[in-house]
């Protein structure tokens, strides 16, 4: 009886963890959904009429790998369009997708915070917007 309920406690704990994201740092560039689906680079010195033409950005880490960041909003991300950013948060390898904590840009070999989640609350309590 308690080999069986140490295999049932090895298995239910196995299938938690395979459902819980991964908290980690992923560094990419932002770069446009159809320019990353497409194959192409979003073109540098460009960066208006491509931020014009797409409606969805995402953290492009190379070959054809990306992350969607569904919970930063497309006016911070479409700031940073070919910047190299680290994304702090936690990555849904299923859904290829990564719930944002902080979002730091490098610039000139430092890495600057410029969104995070902490932040985002003190702008919304200091516009006294509720919902934060």
């Amino acid at each position: 009886m308690k080999k069986q309920f140490f295999i049932f406690m090895a298995f239910m704990t196995v299938s938690l963890m395979t459902n819980f994201a991964a908290a980690q740092e992923v560094e990419g560039y932002i770069q446009g959904f159809n320019c990353v689906t497409t194959g192409k680079s979003c073109p540098a010195g460009k960066e208006d009429p491509v931020i014009a033409t797409e409606r969805i950005f995402v953290l492009y880490i190379g070959k054809n790998a990306y992350y969607f960041v569904p919970n930063l909003d497309r006016g911070i991300m479409a700031r940073h369009l070919g910047k190299k950013v680290r994304i702090t948060g936690d990555t849904d390898p299923k859904y290829k997708s990564i719930k944002a904590k902080s979002l730091q840009v490098q610039e000139n070999g430092t890495w600057k915070t410029t969104w995070s989640e902490e932040m985002e609350r003190d702008a919304a309590r200091a516009l006294n917007i509720t919902g934060f």
